[in-house]
């Protein structure tokens, strides 16, 4: 218990010293035991929730009143105490329609998912574990608690929350949970968009994510129907070893572990299966598929409801996904200029995931521009080169008292960008003055492509 929060440590105590039996569970417990650091803390008790609102008194939320949790906030610390219960019949895939409190333990761990996270930890260090959940633990298996049919036609999440612990955890899908979790993957269309959209945004962050989307391909394909007909589409072209369903899981795992890389490399090829063409050697082609999966993109984030920054960075890499720029510090910083740092980042961790992904053959000479693209980016960066309007060490009234008015003071800035991108005009004051100065002389105004 030393390495749980004191916050947490004291709630366990005050319930304690005012004679309930508190127990830290759930994926909390299963982190302790693994000696990852959890994120977020649990507990229960046979304290019902009106006792622990007067107990806690200000620290207390009435959150879910009806199923008997309490969230408590203290020491920055936000707490989730649900009294042990036992509940009733599922009719919506989602929620009990009654629960029962009980003084047992026992009772509310057989209400849980999966065995690893059906463990109690008291506030001694005693662990509480009917289902064998530290055996499964050890040896890295999910196992559902009782019957696996059970518990998900009573909550079909739990199946998309089996495969995101797959993919973050590492672990195997015990047999029959797996059967079970395919024979009720339908009731998966009754789960909200926004609670689908959370857990595929876990998963797909997984260390072993590849692994998760090539087995269970079937179960996502429910709440991601635009992936099925990516499933064994042969692309019959000698760039790429696998289907376009295996190029695109070992493309989503090759991406650093971030939402916007992770979804961007979900959503790259799925317009593959419809731009699909041969040409008279029966080499495949999928001429324009970049646009099409974009407009698929969009319908899938649309309906999943996308948060708008996410959808926005998702938008962004889609877009320039098909940029190709030689590995010389002028194009890389023009790129830069272009799409702006985060973006150009992630454009390059987007070519080297997606040949990462391709065949294995010449693998290492299709990596090499990139790379060498991305140490000159990194030598940009740690400059901090100029990349913006904002940027550049002219403002707008300098170029208004050198004679430049409306429109062409924005296009005087643009290309002042662009000539200091392109490495041919450094970023300094002067230098930028006398630029734009020559320029208005010339007679440039940025209408035309006259020269100076």
């Amino acid at each position: 218990m030393e390495r749980v929060p004191r916050p947490v440590r004291e709630m366990l105590a005050l319930l304690r010293e005012n004679g309930h039996a508190p127990y830290l569970v759930g994926g909390c417990v299963r982190d302790l035991l693994r000696g990852a650091e959890p994120d977020d803390y649990d507990m229960t008790s046979d304290a019902r929730p009106e006792e622990v609102m007067t107990l806690f008194g200000a620290d207390a939320h009435p959150t879910g009143l009806m199923h008997g949790t309490v969230t408590l906030v203290r020491g920055g610390l936000a707490v989730e105490h649900t009294t042990e219960r036992s509940d009733g019949a599922y009719r919506d895939s989602r929620h009990p329609e009654s629960v029962r409190f009980t003084n047992s333990i026992e009772e509310d761990l057989a209400r849980r998912d999966f065995t690893v996270n059906a463990i109690a930890l008291a506030p001694d260090g005693q662990l509480v574990d009917p289902f064998g959940g530290q055996t499964d633990l050890r040896a890295g298996v999910l196992r559902c608690v009782g019957d696996p049919a059970r518990r998900f036609g009573e909550d079909a999440l739990r199946i998309l929350r089996l495969l995101r612990f797959a993919s973050v955890l590492g672990f195997a899908v015990e047999e029959e949970t797996a059967r079970a979790a395919r024979e009720r993957k339908e009731g998966l269309r009754a789960i909200a968009h926004e609670r689908v959209y959370a857990e595929l945004g876990k998963l797909l962050c997984g260390e072993n994510v590849t692994a998760v989307l090539l087995e269970y391909p079937d179960i996502l394909g429910v709440v991601l129907p635009e992936i099925l007909p990516c499933v064994g589409f042969d692309q019959r072209n000698p760039h790429h070893c696998c289907d376009v369903w295996g190029h695109t899981a070992r493309a989503v795992g090759a991406a650093p572990p971030t939402r916007v890389l992770r979804w961007t490399m979900l959503l790259h090829d799925l317009g593959k299966p419809k731009c699909f063409t041969q040409d008279a050697d029966g080499v495949g082609h999928f001429y324009g598929h970049t646009a099409v999966s974009a407009e698929m993109a969009e319908e899938i984030m649309a309906r999943l409801r996308f948060e708008h920054a996410l959808a926005q960075g998702v938008r962004a890499q889609l877009a320039c996904f098909d940029e190709m720029f030689p590995p010389e510090r002028a194009a890389v910083h023009r790129m830069m200029a272009r799409y702006g740092r985060e973006t150009v980042w992630n454009l390059l961790q987007t070519k080297l995931a997606d040949n990462a992904a391709k065949a294995p053959d010449g693998l290492e000479r299709a990596q090499k521009p990139w790379c060498e693209a991305l140490l000159l980016y990194n030598e940009l960066l740690a400059e901090n080169a100029c990349c913006s309007l904002a940027e550049l060490r002219i403002g707008g009234g300098e170029l208004l008292a050198i004679g430049f008015s409306g429109r062409a003071v924005g296009r005087a800035k643009q290309r002042l960008l662009d000539e200091v991108a392109s490495e041919r005009l450094a970023n300094e004051h002067d230098a930028l003055v006398r630029r734009a100065e020559r320029l208005y002389r010339s007679g440039w105004r940025g209408e035309t492509d006259r020269k100076e």
